[in-house]
C-alpha cells in the first residue's frame, strides 16, 4: 500500500508526480529543486543557496511524513555542473548529525527551471 505526503511547506510538484510516497517503512522524497514555497521562485543564484532551499525543501517534506534527516538511508544529487561538488558538499554535510547516508551525486545536462541541484531522498521510518 502506498500513502502519498504532501505539504504547502514545500513546492508543489510542477509535474505528475507527488512531493513523497510512502510505502510501507519507506518515504520516497522526490527530486527537490530550489524553488522558495512562498514565492514558487528560484530565489537563489549561487549553489551554497540552492543547495540549502533543497534541503528546506526536503526537511518539510520529511517532517509532514513524520521523519527527520537521521531517517534518511540514501540521497541522491544531481548537479548542473561537477564543478559545484565542493560547495554542494560543504552544505549537504551540514545537513546531517552522526552517520551519513548512502549517496550519489551525478553531474546532468540540465535541471528544471534552470536549477543548478535537484536532490532526492529515501528514509526508513522504523
Amino acid at each position: 500500500m502506498k500513502t502519498i505526503v504532501k505539504t504547502s511547506q514545500a513546492p508543489a510538484a510542477i509535474g505528475p508526480y507527488n512531493q513523497a510516497i510512502r510505502a510501507g517503512n519507506l518515504i520516497f522524497v522526490s527530486g527537490q529543486i530550489p524553488i522558495d514555497p512562498r514565492s514558487g521562485n528560484i530565489e537563489s543564484v549561487d549553489i551554497i543557496g540552492q543547495t540549502t532551499q533543497c534541503f528546506k525543501n526536503l526537511k518539510a517534506i520529511l517532517s509532514e511524513a513524520g521523519c527527520q534527516m537521521d531517517q534518511v538511508v540514501k540521497v541522491s544529487v544531481f548537479l548542473s555542473d561537477m564543478n559545484l561538488f565542493a560547495d554542494m558538499n560543504k552544505v549537504y554535510e551540514s545537513q546531517f548529525e552522526g552517520s551519513f547516508p548512502a549517496r550519489s551525486a551525478v553531474a546532468v545536462k540540465g535541471l528544471p527551471k534552470g536549477a543548478l541541484v535537484e536532490i532526492e531522498a529515501i528514509a526508513s521510518i522504523v
